[in-house]
């Protein structure tokens, strides 16, 4: 190795590969790597998910990433306000060695920032630039801030199942809800680029059902056996929708900036009260938990009513479809209806689609540097360094 001990420090909000090209560039010339990474309390995606991320993609066991608050004033012409920053760094790492132990000494600074050199100076270690002109990977976080489907590529799985946003079909049986999410899924994929991974994920919750009836049978030897034979309880609709889940997370990490749901841990609630008669808390924790930013009601209107089999019927279509618009309007749930024939239907669905995508991904500003002194003879890393608006990316 060349180094010991290699340092790379960044806000990594959010990570992206430029990123992950310097850690790895670290990695392999270091004995031991810190990766610090510096959040203010002014900026909008936890520190406990940054780290969580680059601990997910850097499990070399020589890298560590260590969490850091910073909110120090951004100045790099204040000597007050780098040792400000500095001591946060230091008391980082050394919380990381343990209680009270010594920082490990920093033989190297890796960094593709114009402030490098400096930070580099104030550990009494060298710098070692990567990338600066950003040729190889050409992203920043300000660009993925500013535009995260343009910047789609440059992301990790865990990163893009945070971003992506979900839109929910949920409906009465029978009225077109897993047609029109197919549908919608499809309309996505096929405009190419980071979209042609737009992905569905079906019905969890009829699949535990074809599961549960052919369980049934086998026990009782009884082919026969039907819908109506069928014993539910609570827990099952918890594993539906904890299960539905699971698969929705799976799918946002390999999927585009867009997951078309068809359902979710809301509607199995209703579900819940459809077949027990009571609330369902742990399931409505499933929810909770989920993130969801758009549903879609299947209007029963115009679509004819078909027993496929595995149906309730059209009564129980009229009061499910009811009982969904009450509550997703209780709830204030952000949701449109749509009615009619199925290419209204999608036309709808896609319009309310595209405004959410219009509106999405806001993140609270970092911290900004402070602008130079009039007449500043401030060296031009510094100067560079406050045009090019780094420390946060």
């Amino acid at each position: 190795m060349t180094h010991e001990h290699g340092l790379v420090i960044g806000k990594f909000y959010p990570p992206h590969a430029g990123h992950h090209h310097l850690i790895d560039t670290a990695a392999a010339s270091c004995a031991r790597v810190s990766v610090v990474v510096a959040a203010s309390t002014a900026e909008s995606i936890p520190l406990a998910l940054r780290t969580a991320w680059l601990r997910e993609a850097h499990r070399q066991p020589h890298v560590e990433i260590v969490p850091v608050v910073d909110d120090a004033e951004i100045d790099y012409g204040s000597d007050e306000a780098w040792s400000a920053h500095v001591a946060a760094f230091r008391a980082g790492l050394a919380m990381r060695s343990g209680l009270g132990a010594s920082v490990p000494p920093v033989d190297a600074v890796f960094s593709s920032e114009a402030y490098g050199p400096e930070l580099a100076e104030r550990f009494s270690a060298v710098h070692v630039p990567v990338d600066p002109p950003r040729e190889r990977f050409p992203v920043s976080g300000t660009a993925v801030r500013k535009d995260p489907a343009g910047n789609w590529d440059h992301l990790s799985p865990p990163v893009r199942a945070y971003l992506a946003r979900r839109v929910v079909v949920v409906g009465a049986e029978s009225t077109g809800t897993t047609t029109l999410a197919r549908a919608l899924a499809i309309h996505y994929a096929e405009r190419g680029g980071v979209w042609a991974a737009t992905r569905w994920v079906p019905e969890y919750g009829r699949t535990f059902t074809e599961e549960k009836l052919a369980a049934a049978r086998r026990r009782a030897g009884d082919p026969s056996l039907w819908l109506d034979d069928l014993t539910w309880e609570s827990a099952e609709f918890t594993e539906i929708a904890e299960r539905h889940a699971a698969l929705e997370d799976a799918a946002t990490r390999s999927g585009s900036p867009l997951l078309v749901c068809d359902t979710d841990a809301f509607a199995t609630a209703i579900w819940h009260e459809r077949y027990l008669g009571a609330p369902a808390p742990e399931v409505e924790a499933v929810h909770g938990r989920t993130p969801h930013h758009l549903w879609i009601l299947t209007d029963p209107e115009g679509v004819p009513f078909e027993q496929d089999g595995w149906r309730d019927g059209e009564l129980i279509r009229s009061w499910m479809s009811a009982r969904f618009r009450e509550e997703l309007e209780k709830r204030g749930l952000p949701h449109i209806t749509v009615t009619g024939p199925h290419e209204r239907r999608l036309a709808a669905a896609v319009e309310a689609t595209e405004a959410l995508l219009a509106e999405s991904w806001h993140f609270s500003a970092p911290l900004k540097p402070q602008p130079p002194a009039t007449g500043s003879t401030e060296p031009d890393h510094v100067r560079d360094a406050e045009l090019l608006d780094v420390g946060e990316d």
